[in-house]
C-alpha cells in the first residue's frame, strides 16, 4: 500500500506539470544530449532471518571462534544509469526520468578452530536491482540544484553465498531469491555542477524499502540448509524474514553529459 501511495504521489506531480507545458525546456536526448552516472552508494537493511541464523551460529562454536561471526546490516557498491530526460521550467523546478543498476554486497568471514584443525567460512550476500524512477529538483542558485524529492521502483534479485573450508574439503551452497522482488526508495539530495550541463557532483540520501521473505538454492531448498556436524547447527526462526526490511541508503555520484 505504501509503495502504491508513494508512486501515485509522483504521478500527480507529473500530470499537474503538464498543464505548462508550454513553457518549458527539455535536455537530455531530447535535444541531442545524453546523460548518464556512476557512483558509490551504501545501503543499512534488517537481515532478521539471516541474523538469528548467525546468533546461533556464534553460540553453537563459541569456544572454538577467536572472533564472533559478524551479522549483517549493510551493504555497499556502485550504481550506473541514464537519464533519459528532463524538463526545465522557468521557476526553476525540473522533472527528471532515469534508470539504473544497482550492485550491493557484504562478506564475512570467520574461522573456527578445533583440534583437527582450521576450518573458515565466508559468508557472502550480494543484492542486485534494476531501477526506474522520477526526482523533482529545483534550481537554488547558479551551480547548485536541490533534488527535493528523489523516487525510484526496484526490481531486486538477492543471493546469499556460503563456503566452508575445511581440512581435506570444501563445501559450497549458495542460495536465491524469488526474482524480480519489488521494493522502492525516496530520498532528497543536492547537485553541484562543476561544468553546466555537462558535468556535475550529486549527493543523495534516503531510504530503501526491500523485504525477502526466504532464499533457497537451485534445487529448491530453503536456508539453511543443516549439513552433518558434530555440533548442532542453528535454524532460523520461521516468523524471521531473510531480510525484514531496508533502510538508510546513500549514494555519491558524478553524472555528466555529451551532445550525440
Amino acid at each position: 500500500m505504501q509503495l502504491k501511495i508513494k508512486f501515485i504521489f509522483f504521478f500527480i506531480i507529473s500530470f499537474n506539470l503538464t498543464g505548462i507545458i508550454h513553457a518549458q525546456t527539455f535536455g537530455f536526448g531530447c535535444l541531442g544530449f545524453v546523460s548518464g552516472y556512476g557512483g558509490f552508494t551504501y545501503q543499512k537493511y534488517d537481515a532478521a532471518g539471516l541474523n538469528n541464523y548467525i546468533s546461533g551460529f556464534n553460540q553453537t562454536k563459541s569456544a572454538a571462534l577467536p572472533t564472533p561471526l559478524d551479522e549483517f546490516s549493510s551493504a555497499s557498491g556502485y550504481r550506473v544509469g541514464i537519464n533519459v530526460f528532463r524538463a526545465a521550467f522557468p521557476n526553476g523546478f525540473f522533472i527528471t526520468a532515469k534508470g539504473y543498476y544497482e550492485s550491493l554486497g557484504k562478506k564475512n568471514t570467520v574461522t573456527e578452530n578445533t583440534t583437527s584443525g582450521s576450518t573458515n567460512y565466508e559468508f557472502d550476500l550480494v543484492m542486485k536491482n534494476w531501477a526506474v524512477g522520477l526526482d523533482v529538483g529545483l534550481n537554488v542558485i547558479d551551480r547548485v540544484s536541490w533534488k527535493v524529492v528523489d523516487g525510484a521502483l526496484h526490481f531486486n534479485n538477492v543471493s546469499f553465498t556460503t563456503i566452508e573450508n575445511s581440512p581435506g574439503a570444501t563445501s559450497l551452497t549458495k542460495y536465491k531469491s524469488d526474482g524480480g522482488l519489488l521494493g522502492y526508495s525516496i530520498g532528497t539530495g543536492v547537485i553541484v555542477y562543476v561544468i553546466k550541463d555537462y558535468i556535475s557532483l550529486e549527493g543523495l540520501a534516503g531510504f530503501t524499502f526491500i523485504q525477502i521473505e526466504e532464499m533457497k538454492t537451485e534445487d529448491g531448498q530453503s536456508f539453511p540448509i543443516i549439513y552433518p556436524d558434530p555440533d548442532p547447527m542453528p535454524t532460523v526462526v520461521s516468523s524471521n524474514k531473510f531480510i525484514d526490511s531496508g533502510g538508510f541508503n546513500t549514494v555519491i555520484q558524478l553524472n555528466f553529459g555529451f551532445p550525440l
